[in-house]
């Protein structure tokens, strides 16, 4: 039993900071900036105006009048002002406000209409790099149509998705959060949530890599913040989406997403189901000084699930509004597997062969409810958020398996193992957050606190069947408790110190205490901690052309719960995994320089020290020839990289985005570890290039390349992908039929992942039916009468962490 610190001054500590971070403060002066827009030398109406933080977050914002004028109220400072119109080229300006300004008269141009070959349809460019995040417009991209959340999130460059975890390029495993709220979920469970939410309800996609305070600090690689579409003013669509996929096997997707905004009401209703199945395919080659082992899996996995979003949100006041938002959605990965696994001897020969037959019965379902008020307090710019939420989360896993011998050429020997293996697993976590904007005369300051409760239950029951009855095996059977509880306060402040220099610094303090509980074992392991994570932001502009970021922070990177069950969890007769209950937090701190030259291109070097890293370890037995998949802190990394980012127009009709990183690292091995550390260069490249044919017609071709790498524990091959997708507007754009061929040449899978521990060398691979074709057709209908007056919900942010 692991016994952790006293913590009852520390927490005593957090309760009153966190009464002194809500105590209302002063209200501060404002300084006033108006103007007019017009279009072809005549007043525009209801024209969009917004007025952020350099770094992008929306300040305030308001609608033109009839006769083109507006008013807008904010803190002395450096500010990022926005214009725009539907069917008009955004006007945007960086201003620094010092006491009331008048900027005149803006006239908005027209996008393109028609030009000689072919139209422009889109003034948004599919990715965006803004100071502190990436942001990928999911509404244009051809790729992601009729697809879902987790294709759309790989189609964000420097993403990667595989062996059931999101991860950053140069960072690290990310957090994910739905409008601004962290999901409790992490690697396979996360991955099958996200494959139940429809690209066709989510809006864009923020990539942050090294997020502010405001923001959790879990996660070494980031967070990944997927925004849902929501409706606009005094409109109401509907938009239905059917679509087909053909990989080894055939799947059917139905989505349904209907939006309504009429005075104070703002709806959002959406389902979605799927039925289909898709093929998996792994390897893995064990060299055992015996002979080596080819272990081949070969399954036919469902992918049925149903899933359902409502958002409710109401204007008590022209101030003051309430909402709630709700997730639901169920998901049956059931499979049929066969598992090969051939034994050769040391002279090359095959000794004989093991099959491994079985059925796996999944079940995996999920509830979210967030409850929010937001209020503007006063003139000055104060404004209050609180949200309430609640996370559940079930899964139930029934695998029914059989292993047998056979000889070279096929002869039955004997029954190795049958058995029954069935695992529960409930997550329950609520939070209660609020925060609080802030503008003072010298700075914006935003503050707030979040306490945060989980419990994980799981269970898992060996039944051996070997003689047709099944039996409980108490040894292979264990029940798990984890409980965790979180107690944070932040403050951060941005400051324009003059018309080049801005300031941005954060302070997170985050006080955590869990308890894991083997019932079979009867061990306790209990782990308590108080921490803090400052980020800090310093910009510089030299002038219109070039702009720079320094930036720091320090996150935590949790275990997930299942990582910490101690029990074995069996794979197949020959192979098992196991957590670890004394599986510690890791560390990182992450630094970063950004340059951009003129809105197009992007310079970024990163420097990361992570410590007291931990993950999976393949570890072979000679002796009984038995692989263990165990989780273990067992190195500290350094990783350093450089990339370059171009976003270029090549043609008014021609769209390009394109990425190359060069990345390295040097690890060090704890002494249990009885391997050696690899390291070298990694070369990544990506481009996104969206071709418009006419105002109906989009052409996108998407490719990637991750040249082999040498990290620490792991050597990976390379993977490359070629996507190609075709968009077609019918019936006065209320209807879009879209083609995709993803993966052409189906190299975009894990390969040749290989460790050597123990002497002993494996590589691994997998391929879960990267190529496949899609066609798919949306539909939609409604009002389309566009009244920009957008409320901001301020901070909205995430409940706990689901590592």
């Amino acid at each position: 039993m692991k016994k952790g610190m006293n913590t009852n001054g520390s927490s005593t500590l957090i309760m009153t900071l966190i009464l002194l971070c809500l105590m209302p403060a002063l209200a501060t002066a404002q300084v006033r900036l108006s103007g007019k827009v017009q279009k072809k030398e005549e007043a525009l109406a209801w024209a969009n105006v917004m007025l952020a933080t350099p770094q992008g977050q929306l300040v305030t914002g308001a609608v033109t009048k009839a006769d083109g004028s507006f008013e807008l109220n904010a803190g002395k400072g450096q500010y990022r002002l926005t214009i725009s119109f539907l069917g008009y080229a955004n006007w945007q300006k960086e201003i620094y406000l010092e006491q009331d300004t008048a900027i005149g008269v803006v006239s908005l141009r027209p996008t393109p209409e028609a030009l000689t070959a072919v139209t422009v349809v889109s003034p948004k460019k599919l990715i965006e790099y803004r100071p502190d995040r990436l942001v990928l417009n999911v509404e244009n991209s051809v790729v992601a149509t009729g697809g879902n959340a987790i294709q759309a999130i790989s189609a964000a460059p420097g993403i990667v998705v595989q062996q059931n975890a999101i991860s950053m390029l140069g960072k690290g495993a990310a957090r994910v959060m739905v409008d601004g709220r962290i999901v409790e979920l992490a690697g396979e469970d996360l991955v099958r949530f996200l494959e139940s939410i429809p690209a066709g309800d989510i809006q864009r996609i923020e990539v942050m890599a090294n997020p502010p305070a405001q923001y959790e600090a879990g996660g070494d690689g980031g967070l990944i913040n997927i925004v849902l579409k929501k409706g606009l003013n005094n409109a109401w669509k509907n938009a239905t989406t059917l679509a087909y996929d053909q990989n080894s096997y055939a799947g059917w997707s139905l989505s349904n997403t209907f939006l309504y905004n009429k005075n104070k009401w703002r709806v959002s209703l959406s389902g979605s189901g799927k039925l289909g199945d898709r093929k998996v395919m792994q390897g893995l080659t064990t060299s055992y000084a015996s002979g080596p082992w080819l272990l081949d899996y070969t399954g036919r996995q469902k992918e049925n699930n149903l899933s359902g979003r409502m958002t409710l949100d109401y204007e008590l006041t022209r101030h003051t509004s309430i909402g709630v938002h709700y997730l639901v959605n169920t998901t049956d990965p059931d499979s049929r597997d066969r598992v090969r696994n051939q034994v050769f001897n040391t002279n090359g020969g095959l000794d004989s062969f093991l099959l491994n037959t079985g059925y796996r019965n999944v079940h995996t379902g999920s509830q979210t409810f967030n409850g929010h008020l937001v209020s503007k307090l006063d003139s000055a710019g104060r404004k209050l958020s609180v949200d309430v939420d609640y996370f559940r989360y079930n899964s139930l896993l029934d695998n029914n398996f059989a292993a047998a011998t056979f000889t070279p050429n096929g002869q039955f020997l004997r029954t190795d193992q049958s058995a029954r293996n069935v695992s529960n697993q409930h997550i329950d976590n609520g939070s209660v957050r609020v925060d609080m904007e802030h503008p003072l005369p010298f700075m914006v300051l935003g503050y707030g606190a979040k306490w945060s409760t989980t419990r994980s239950e799981g269970d898992i029951r060996y039944f051996n069947t070997i003689t047709g009855t099944p039996v409980l095996d108490p040894k292979r059977s264990d029940e798990f408790v984890y409980r965790e509880n979180n107690q944070a306060i932040y403050v951060n402040g941005s400051k324009a110190i003059n018309k080049k220099w801005t300031l941005q610094a954060g302070l997170r303090l985050e006080n955590t205490q869990t308890t894991g509980r083997s019932k079979t074992l009867e061990q306790t392991t209990r782990n308590n901690y108080l921490k803090l994570f400052p980020t800090v932001y310093v910009g510089y502009e030299p002038g219109n052309d070039h702009s720079f970021v320094l930036n720091y922070g320090r996150r935590i990177n949790r275990p997930g719960f299942t990582l910490l069950n101690p029990f074995r969890s069996y794979i197949n007769s020959t192979s098992y995994s196991e957590g670890n209950p004394f599986l510690q937090p890791a560390f990182s701190d992450n630094f970063e320089l950004t340059h951009v030259y003129k809105g197009a291109l992007r310079t970024n070097l990163f420097f990361n020290i992570t410590t007291g890293g931990f993950g999976p370890v393949f570890t072979s037995n000679p002796q009984t020839n038995t692989l263990v998949i165990s989780r273990q802190n067992y190195f500290k990394e350094y990783y350093y990289g450089i990339g370059e980012s171009y976003s270029m127009s090549i043609t008014p009709w021609w769209q390009s985005q394109s990425t190359v990183y060069l990345l390295g690292s040097k690890n060090r091995f704890a002494d249990q570890i009885n391997a050696i550390p690899l390291s070298g260069l990694q070369l990544y490249l990506s481009t996104n290039n969206t071709i418009s044919f006419s105002s109906a017609t989009k052409f996108q071709v998407d490719y990637m390349y991750s040249s082999p790498v040498k990290r620490g524990l792991y050597s990976v091959g390379y993977m490359s992908g070629l996507n190609i997708g075709l968009k077609q507007n019918l019936l006065g754009n209320k209807l879009t039929a879209s083609l995709l061929v993803n993966d052409v040449f189906n190299t975009a899978w894990l390969k040749d992942y290989t460790s050597t521990v123990n002497g002993i060398k494996q590589v691994y691979k997998e391929n879960n039916s990267s190529r496949f074709f899609r066609l798919s057709l949306v539909y939609q209908f409604g009002n389309n009468k566009i009244n920009v007056k957008q409320r901001n919900f301020g901070n909205e942010e995430d409940r706990k962490r689901a590592n």
